[in-house]
């Protein structure tokens, strides 16, 4: 399974010497260099091998700034050079330079770029390319470029025109009686489109009507229309706007469309009461929602006390609960409580091995989540029949041991194995066994 090569590449307890024969068959192998430019101890010289082996290296190299202007051609490596470009870190004449790059997805990652100097920018404008002009469209806020744009012959361009953030507003306002929808509907959502002018397409297509949804700054009647309307994922849309007032959100509530309940549960400022009915009724999703992020711990509590596990469960996706209410639903009686809080840092080894005991693979993926699992609590969990995003998190854990590591390398399923493989658990012995067996070929 050549993908092992790749894994103990990123392998952070690589030594150095395992890493310096990596690198030297890097210059034949492209995904072993993108492997290892994944990794954050390369030094200068190492950084300078990989950038001219392998282009795609070089722009992970760029993106995580080990990798500087002055290691870089443009002529040779042009995405790098884009790429430091576009943080900021690249030479100025670059821009003009790579505005001439014969390859159109060259130019369309610079068209991305803030801050370009006007040469470039006005040559890009004149792009034969509508990718490389649309993206210039959408990215520049040069004021000459942003009007001609917005009047571009092509619709597609003045579409990302009208998503234009810097746009002037009064560019965006005549934007919005374009006879073309997509063009409409992205000056619908644009925050910087006046809300009362972007109003009046309340009524407009339907693929207008639910970009319009979004928009920060529409008059309080305009959403409370858009909240009657007939299409579900307009509704929805609206329900996760944080411009909507609180009678609309309490309006929407009550409303079954598809998705509507489940984006108002991640509307930031939901009222925990209407929070608690939605997910008493509706999936909400594993993730940590914005309202009961920013509780407080009186809020907190009050939640975690509710008669329904899906509530109880929201609280548990905290990971910064005091303890003793960390440990109260870490002693829940419903699987799904104790699933979201298994991960939380502060739970010690004996309550996590309670929770296994109480609830076996059920709780194995979020145990073995948990940073703090102790090795002999990992080796439970590895007898246990997993599913496969358990026995990825198992391979994965930095306190596994050798025989666990060693069970998994040998796994029918790729993902487990490649885990493995690149845990810093790992003895080196096994690493350099992996990789005499995938460098020994020409």
């Amino acid at each position: 399974m050549p993908s092992l090569l790749y894994a103990v590449a990123r392998n952070p307890a690589l030594p150095p010497e395992l890493l310096r024969r990596l690198l030297d068959r890097a210059e034949t192998d492209g995904e072993l260099a993108w492997a290892l430019a994944d990794r954050p101890d390369l030094g200068p010289e190492q950084v300078r091998q990989l950038a001219e082996r392998h282009e795609g290296a070089a722009l992970l190299l760029a993106e995580a700034g080990l990798l500087g202007a002055e290691d870089v051609d443009p002529l040779t490596r042009p995405t790098a050079a884009v790429r430091l470009l576009d943080e900021g870190r690249g030479k100025p004449d670059w821009a003009l330079l790579l505005a001439r790059c014969p390859d159109p997805a060259v130019r369309e990652r610079l068209a991305a770029c803030p801050d370009l100097p006007p040469d470039a920018a006005g040559l890009l404008a004149l792009d034969g390319s509508v990718d490389v002009v649309a993206e210039l469209a959408v990215n520049t806020t040069h004021a000459d470029l942003l009007t001609r744009l917005a009047a571009h012959p092509v619709a597609r361009v003045r579409c990302w025109a009208a998503a234009n953030e810097a746009m002037p507003a009064e560019l965006l306002t005549a934007l919005l009686d374009d006879p073309e929808v997509p063009v409409r509907e992205q000056a619908a959502g644009n925050p910087a489109t006046p809300g009362a002018a972007a109003a009046r397409l309340a009524a407009d297509h339907v693929m207008v009507r639910q970009t319009l949804a979004t928009h920060p700054g529409l008059p309080a009647e305009a959403y409370h229309r858009l909240g009657g309307d007939e299409i579900p994922l307009v509704r929805a849309n609206l329900a996760g706007n944080p411009g909507i007032d609180d009678r609309l959100i309490r309006r929407l509530a009550e409303d079954d469309g598809h998705d509507v309940r489940r984006s108002l549960a991640h509307h930031p400022r939901v009222p925990l009461d209407v929070l608690a009915r939605i997910a008493a009724a509706t999936r909400t999703g594993p993730a940590l929602l914005p309202r009961i992020a920013t509780a407080d711990p009186v809020e907190l509590t009050e939640l975690a006390g509710s008669s329904e596990p899906r509530v109880r469960a929201l609280v548990a996706a905290r990971r910064d609960l005091p303890a003793a209410l960390r440990d109260r639903l870490a002693a829940d009686p419903d699987a799904r409580v104790v699933k979201a809080v298994a991960p939380h840092p502060g739970l010690a080894g004996r309550r996590l091995a309670l929770l296994v005991d109480r609830f076996g693979p059920g709780v194995a993926t979020a145990v073995a989540r948990n940073p703090g699992a102790p090795t002999d609590l990992l080796d439970r969990l590895a007898a246990l029949p997993l599913a496969g995003r358990a026995r990825h998190a198992v391979a994965a854990h930095p306190n596994a041991s050798p025989a666990l590591l060693a069970d998994c390398l040998a796994a029918q399923d790729r993902r487990t194995a490649e885990a493995a493989a690149a845990n810093p658990a790992l003895p080196v012995a096994v690493m350099a066994e992996l990789m005499a067996g995938h460098l020994s070929g020409p």
